[in-house]
């Protein structure tokens, strides 16, 4: 089994008197690695939310009606809790009655359970956010050389773990995977009209990897006003979809100021949308998958190790550009993503001159394990 980085600071934080919430897509290994906690805590009671009976049991909830239902566990965990109604009351309700009882709860669906979680459990909680499976883990799994000469595959197909695991057969678990996005949480949602626009949505997001993404452009392609690109946008980031880096400014006149890039967090998301699985020599859209596994490598790296760096790209109107800036308090970083390592690659003059004292990195496929391992 995968020793999944978050494991550790999970164990940390039981019986600390506050609830654990842990946030991810579905099927990155949320559940296998609850099932471990469960293993080490004996006693659990496991809840699986996707399951009516569950949802009832918390409708119009009292504290003894809970309790009542709990009985001598001492361990509660609540899998995709993000289906259960009005869920921070109920955790809140739990925690201030039986501060005893140790609650973690899980979801792949932040517009619910982080929202709706976050005043009722205010200085109560733990919130912890799980990504498909790391560079850094499949290093401690199988070792440096081996990771790095599965480089190719990664790229095409991703972290997913019954993905990693595939052994040949990763076309189809990943279509499987991407429907699963599609049709299980964000179309239970209640703005969700015309998925028929989702799917070409995410497939238009997924062709402009790299580039700036226009919500005008995108509501022509679509066939969808900007307001409901928009709408529909915010709902696949927090279904841990897709993610968006803003433009990085310290107010100097050139530089642009309200574009965004959009990426994956999983290259085999990525390409199971457009449906193309070939091998990085044969791809035209190398550039856009080497930036979006680095981008998303670099967020999982600084999450798990806690280096709270704000990420942003960097333009200007004359279009020179850095793919990833990061401000962490207050220190620059600059980062070039570059597949192709045989050209003398650099970090745009106009930003080194903008901001002499920030730190810069090419990254290729030569030195990529020192920028994403933690």
């Amino acid at each position: 089994m995968l020793v999944r980085t978050i494991e550790n600071d999970l164990i940390d934080k039981l019986n600390s008197n506050k609830v654990i919430i842990l946030l991810g897509a579905r099927q990155i290994g949320k559940t296998t690695l609850l099932k471990k906690i469960q293993e080490i805590k004996g006693n659990v009671l496991w809840l699986n939310a996707d399951e009516p009976d569950v949802q009832a049991m918390f409708e119009n909830a009292s504290s003894s009606k809970l309790k009542a239902f709990i009985g001598d566990y001492k361990t509660v965990i609540i899998d995709e809790a993000q289906r259960i109604k009005n869920i921070g009351l109920s955790l809140k309700l739990i925690h201030d009655t039986y501060p005893e009882i140790q609650l973690i709860a899980t979801g792949s669906s932040a517009f619910e359970l982080a929202n709706k979680v976050n005043e009722p459990l205010t200085g109560r909680k733990w919130e912890m956010q799980m990504f498909p499976l790391s560079f850094q883990e499949m290093v401690n799994a199988h070792g440096l050389l081996t990771e790095k000469r599965l480089l190719d595959h990664r790229l095409v197909y991703g972290y997913y773990p019954e993905v990693v695991t595939a052994n040949g057969n990763e076309q189809n678990i990943l279509k499987a995977l991407s429907d699963s996005y599609l049709y299980k949480d964000i179309l239970l949602w209640e703005g969700i009209k015309k998925p028929e626009k989702l799917v070409k949505l995410m497939q238009a997001l997924a062709f402009q990897v790299g580039n700036q993404v226009s919500y005008n452009e995108l509501s022509q392609t679509v066939g969808l006003d900007n307001k409901t690109i928009e709408s529909y946008i915010a709902l696949l980031e927090k279904t841990f979809v897709i993610f968006k880096l803003g433009t990085f400014s310290r107010n100097l006149r050139s530089e642009l100021k309200f574009t965004r890039k959009i990426y994956f967090y999983d290259n085999g998301i990525r390409n199971a949308l457009i449906g193309n699985y070939q091998l990085p020599a044969l791809r035209t859209d190398i550039a856009a998958l080497w930036e979006n596994f680095i981008i998303s490598e670099r967020m999982k790296r600084n999450v798990y190790s806690h280096h709270y760096a704000n990420g942003y790209f960097w333009r200007t109107k004359e279009q020179n550009e850095v793919d990833l800036v990061e401000d962490y308090n207050g220190e620059l970083s600059a980062f070039e993503c570059k597949w192709n390592t045989k050209r003398n690659n650099k970090i745009s003059l106009s930003f080194r001159n903008a901001y002499p004292d920030a730190k810069l990195a090419i990254i290729t496929p030569d030195n990529y394990e020192d920028y994403v391992m933690y």
